[in-house]
């Protein structure tokens, strides 16, 4: 008899030569996808550079990226440790592999168990140890001699059921592993090691042997039970003089006379071997095959509700709900551990390099809760944001984040109160959220006060040093040499300046350098505090002996007045916030010049005190669904939005990765404008999305009885005196008064963004607002339902957000627009046409046309004819919404036909076909090549 060899080099051949085939594959659908392997080695054994370079070589034959980083022998431990946590961070590294031994005075456990367990390759780390060593286990990784040798075991076709099994060695690398992985095969496994005594006993009971003991031929074949499969792992050398180096590789098992009685044997070398190295490369593949899988998989746990009646207080609401811990919130949306900064158990702080992690992600859908113009008790805008991003996480299982402004503690302690929502749809822990949060307030308020005491400190040396010693102090000596701070090029350049030495400027030079020659009546930078105290509203500084009768009359701003906050919302990076923050305009000098924050030299020193605050803060809804809190500037003093960087964070945590279905797994970033659509809901537009370059999907617009009524005649509402009655009771008049204020706020919006038509306009800007009235020319009405996130969550708008889901979701498809990062590059510019129409639309080819007829007044079109307007037929052109039968309209109200129309003809024929039975009745007017490309625009003018 004579026992087949179990070629490893060829089995891990095609395991190779699959990997490679695989890789090649994945990045085609994923050109992200590049697994990354590095390899650390400690001192120079020969033995260990030998193994090294074989895996390096492996690596880089299938398409794994690799890197060996050598270190020293005399590492310490701290050093390595380092290195470790870098890799762990790194999202490009998919496995991390310490090649063993270590130096005696390294831990080898402590270093084995310091790589990040989704990482552990080699799957030596305790997390994988431990999964393997369980029943029912769940490892990330197998260590790959184990994993090898089952393979092997595989290849003899034989099953381990029942199977008497012997290992003979017990080290925590093969003995102890395979020991687990037979049994969990179902074999019956005896360990066997060099204190065993009757291991010959053992031995011949034994259908499967793996020999990993180190001691060279040591198992005979007279040991051992005919027919047995013999898998040796051993690697002795062994004195050979016919050999060029003197000696030979042998297994543990003597090969010779094993050879007449095992069925089955793995040579050595070329068995154990080269299979070690093969299974090392699918466990990198599999780890970054798993690592762009929980990409994908983010799936938020939503928290159960109570309802109660009545509904208790805000607080009360929030102190009974159990918030999960912040670092859950992270895991489930993506959150790496490295890039979150917890503050406490349930809020925390986002690194800002998620973003350069997930630049290559397609946005999610962007939509922006704005409102009519509100009562001083505020109209809920909050409370429907947090609903809305409730019903579309929780409920509709949508990775969806709301992204608010941090409340101040001005309104939080007066009439106004928090800005956490209220009722059932809140940012919870409420007080946590109302209160300080992680002090990014206090950090505006302290880098707004240095500056303006650099400001007055600054007016202060100038009135009392001659320029000389002002710029000795501007310039001191360190070290025997005087040398311009950094910060103070900026100033040169903007002097004319191009000289470097200090001590090269002339008289003139120095002059215009040291002073500012701050005009103390133009001053416009103010001290501040986020508390409402009046008394420090006018104030008069300097009046200290020491500050020699230099008296000025200033006072307190709130914080989240200051330019620095309104920055910070404005902020793209740490450098665009440092750059803002210079070219602040604090005074201006008595020759007119205007006196910047570099001028003061400040910029550097604001931006340190704000280097944590420009990270944005993750908290949660009330149903556990992700809140991005970042930022503050009021509405009615400033920009009145959340931060662009919280925005950005999170359409990139909701968006999708390149191989995934867009339309089918996309989130949604709800973000809140504040006050109304002419405040905040405009500066949205004008401001942010300009420096962002964001656009949003859709406009929501907030609505109650109470502020229409006031805007259709009701009694004024003032801060802390009781309702008038008409507050309490119905009436259809006033309500339908203040409609006219509504109305307004949604032309505004359709001003802004290019919806797809005159209904599904209204039903964007209305789908969330609380008046079951359409405002609109003809007084239609729409069938609309009351939002009721207040008193119940966001369960009871289930039917409402799966609707608005669908119609972002076929309004926006992922080819309507073919703009930037998943949103929508559509929009309506306002411009003057020669024909006397107000604006124009833009609008890009889809393939799919919901077109718009208005029955026109006879007298309207009479008068336009005469003052040489076209007709109002001539109107609108909408996008893509749905697929119908060409030429089938139907009555939407307010005078309005929509006609539905199904895909284009390449030809411009079959679309002007379509413009006739829309009833446009001069269609020869459109660009006749809007057809021929997929991202042309039409442009056609709207009727004054």
């Amino acid at each position: 008899m004579s026992a087949t060899k179990i070629g490893g080099t060829a089995i891990a051949k095609k395991i190779r030569e699959r990997l490679q085939s695989e890789i090649a594959e994945k990045q085609a659908t994923n050109p992200l996808y590049k697994p990354c392997l590095k390899i650390i080695q400690v001192g120079d054994r020969s033995d260990s550079t030998l193994y090294v370079e074989m895996k390096l070589k492996a690596a880089l034959e299938v398409g794994i990226q690799c890197e060996i980083s050598r270190y020293p022998e005399t590492v310490s431990e701290g050093e390595l440790l380092a290195k470790l946590h870098n890799l762990n961070s790194d999202p490009k590294v998919h496995g991390i592999l310490v090649q063993l031994p270590l130096p005696k005075h390294l831990n080898e456990k402590t270093i084995t168990s310091a790589i990040a367990d989704e990482k552990d390759v080699d799957g030596l780390g305790t997390y994988n140890v431990g999964e393997l060593a369980k029943r029912g286990g769940n490892p990330f990784f197998i260590p790959c001699t184990p994993k090898g040798v089952m393979v092997l075991l595989q290849e003899t076709g034989i099953d381990l059921t029942g199977k008497n099994a012997v290992v003979i060695g017990r080290s925590d690398i093969v003995g102890i592993p395979i020991s687990n992985l037979l049994r969990n095969a179902d074999a019956t496994v005896t360990i066997c090691h060099s204190k065993t005594t009757n291991l010959e006993e053992h031995l011949k009971m034994a259908d499967v042997v793996i020999a990993a003991i180190g001691q060279p031929q040591l198992i005979k074949g007279e040991w051992l039970k005919p027919g047995v499969i013999v898998i040796d792992v051993g690697t002795n050398y062994v004195p050979d003089s016919t050999k060029p180096s003197g000696q030979r590789l042998v297994g543990d098992v003597d090969a010779e006379s094993s050879s007449k009685v095992a069925s089955f044997r793995t040579p050595v070398p070329g068995g154990v071997g080269p299979m070690t190295v093969a299974m090392l490369l699918q466990n990198v593949t599999d780890s970054a095959t798993m690592y762009f899988q929980r990409q994908k998989n983010r799936k938020i746990a939503p928290l159960s509700l109570k309802l109660m009646e009545p509904v208790p207080s805000d607080i009360a609401i929030s102190m009974a709900q159990v918030p999960k811990p912040v670092t859950k919130i992270a895991s489930e949306v993506g959150i790496a551990s490295s890039e979150l900064e917890p503050y406490g158990a349930y809020k925390a702080k986002v690194d800002l390099s998620l973003l350069n992690r997930l630049e290559h992600r397609r946005n999610g859908r962007y939509v922006v809760v704005t409102g009519i113009t509100p009562t001083p008790l505020g109209e809920g805008k909050s409370t429907t944001t947090m609903g809305l991003a409730q019903a579309l996480g929780a409920h509709l299982g949508r990775p969806t984040f709301a992204n608010v402004r941090q409340p101040s503690q001005g309104p939080t302690f007066g009439i106004k109160g928090g800005a956490a929502g209220g009722g059932y749809s809140q940012v919870i822990p409420m007080d946590e959220f109302n209160l300080h949060l992680t002090g990014d307030i206090h950090a505006i308020t302290a880098a707004n006060n240095l500056l303006a005491a650099a400001i007055d400190t600054r007016i202060f040396h100038e009135n009392t040093q001659k320029d000389a010693a002002l710029y000795k102090r501007l310039v001191p000596v360190k070290n025997g040499k005087r040398e311009f701070a950094p910060i103070m090029f900026r100033r040169l350049q903007k002097l004319g300046i191009t000289k470097t030495n200090p001590d090269e400027l002339t008289e003139e030079e120095i002059t215009r350098f040291a002073r500012l020659d701050i005009d103390p009546e133009t001053i416009t930078w103010r001290r501040v505090l986020d508390v409402n105290d009046r008394h420090l509203r006018g104030i008069t500084i300097g009046t200290a002996p020491t500050e020699r009768g230099q008296t000025r009359a200033t006072g307190f701003d709130i914080s989240v007045a200051s330019e620095c906050m309104a920055i910070l919302a404005l902020s793209t990076s740490l450098a665009d916030m440092r750059d803002r923050l210079g070219r602040m305009v604090v005074a201006t000098s008595r020759s007119g010049d205007p006196v910047t924050c570099d001028d003061i030299g400040a910029s550097g020193a604001l931006a340190a005190l704000m280097r944590d605050a420009i990270k944005p803060n993750l908290m949660q809804t009330l149903e556990g669904t992700p809140v991005f809190v970042h930022a503050g500037p009021f509405a009615n003093i400033s920009i009145g939005n959340s931060s662009i960087l919280a925005d950005k964070m999170a359409l990139k945590l909701v968006g999708t990765e390149p191989d995934e279905d867009h339309a089918s797994s996309t989130g949604f970033a709800v973000t809140e404008a504040g006050f109304d659509f002419t405040m905040g809901g405009e500066r949205f537009f004008n401001i942010k999305c300009r420096a962002s370059g964001l656009v949003p999907d859709v406009v929501v617009v907030v609505a109650t009885v109470r502020a229409l009524k006031v805007h259709g005649g009701g009694p004024p509402i003032a801060p802390g005196a009781p309702l008038d009655p008409i507050y309490k009771q119905e009436n259809v008049e006033v309500l339908r008064a203040g409609c006219t204020n509504l109305r307004k706020h949604i032309a505004n919006a359709r001003r802004l963004l290019c919806t797809n038509s005159q209904q599904r306009c209204d039903e964007q800007l209305l789908t969330l607002t609380w008046v079951p009235q359409r405002p609109g020319s003809g007084g239609g009405k729409l069938a609309s339902k009351e939002l009721k996130v207040w008193y119940s969550g966001a369960w009871t708008e289930y039917s409402i957000l799966a609707g608005l889901v669908e119609l972002i979701g076929q309004t926006f498809n992922a080819t309507a627009f073919g703009g930037a990062a998943g949103n929508s590059n559509c929009w309506m510019q306002p411009y003057q046409a020669d024909d006397g129409s107000a604006a124009q639309m833009e609008m890009c080819e889809t393939g799919q046309y919901l077109h718009a007829q208005y029955d026109a007044d006879p007298d309207v079109e009479a008068q336009r004819a005469r003052d040489g307007k076209r007709p109002s037929n001539y109107l609108r052109i909408g996008l893509g919404y749905g697929q119908g039968a060409l030429g089938r309209s139907e009555e939407v109200g307010c005078g309005w036909k929509v006609v539905k129309g199904g895909a284009l003809d390449s030809g411009i024929e079959s679309f002007k076909k379509i413009l006739r039975a829309a009833g446009i009745s001069r269609p020869n007017q459109v660009d006749s090549q809007c057809c021929q490309e997929k991202d042309r625009c039409i442009k056609m003018p709207l009727p004054v």
